[in-house]
């Protein structure tokens, strides 16, 4: 088991299974020395713990809960690539989308569950730049959907 895993399972959490595309899509992609992922929702064992809106029917906190476990996913798809997350060198950018009711601006609070996440796992290389957007909808009616873009040592 590798460094990060380990410490992935110190926090009390398990790296899941690759989340199957949804469409015509790869879960990540490497190019050069870096890895982006697509778009991962906060599926666990194949379906979605809550779906609807942040704001309106998902809280805010449960929203930043669902957001570490797409960062969970995320990692999951750069091992699929990888092989070892322990050849991670940074996180270089992460992009949440929140699916927002129409009054909900707290966008950066929810993804920090994923950010704060990967700062708990890779410490220092878990720092990164970030945008957080609100959004009308989000596949599946998800409330919450990351990507993250990742720096590999060759």
């Amino acid at each position: 088991m590798s460094a990060v895993e380990t410490r992935i399972a110190e926090l009390g959490l398990k790296l899941p299974e690759v989340v199957p595309p949804l469409a015509a899509y790869q879960p990540a992609v490497r190019s050069g020395k870096y890895v982006f992922t697509s778009g991962q929702l906060p599926m666990v064992d194949g379906a979605l713990p809550a779906t609807g809106k942040v704001g309106a029917g998902v809280t805010p906190e449960a929203a930043k809960e669902l957001a570490a476990t797409c960062a969970l996913n995320a990692l999951a798809a750069v091992k699929s690539v990888v092989g070892d997350l322990d050849r991670i060198q940074r996180v270089v950018k992460v992009v949440g989308f929140v699916a927002s009711a129409p009054d909900f601006t707290g966008q950066p609070g929810v993804i920090n569950g994923a950010s704060e996440l990967l700062g708990e796992i890779l410490g220092d290389k878990g720092v990164h730049a970030r945008s957080a957007v609100g959004v009308a909808v989000l596949p599946l009616d998800a409330p919450v959907e990351v990507e993250i873009q990742v720096e590999i040592a060759e």
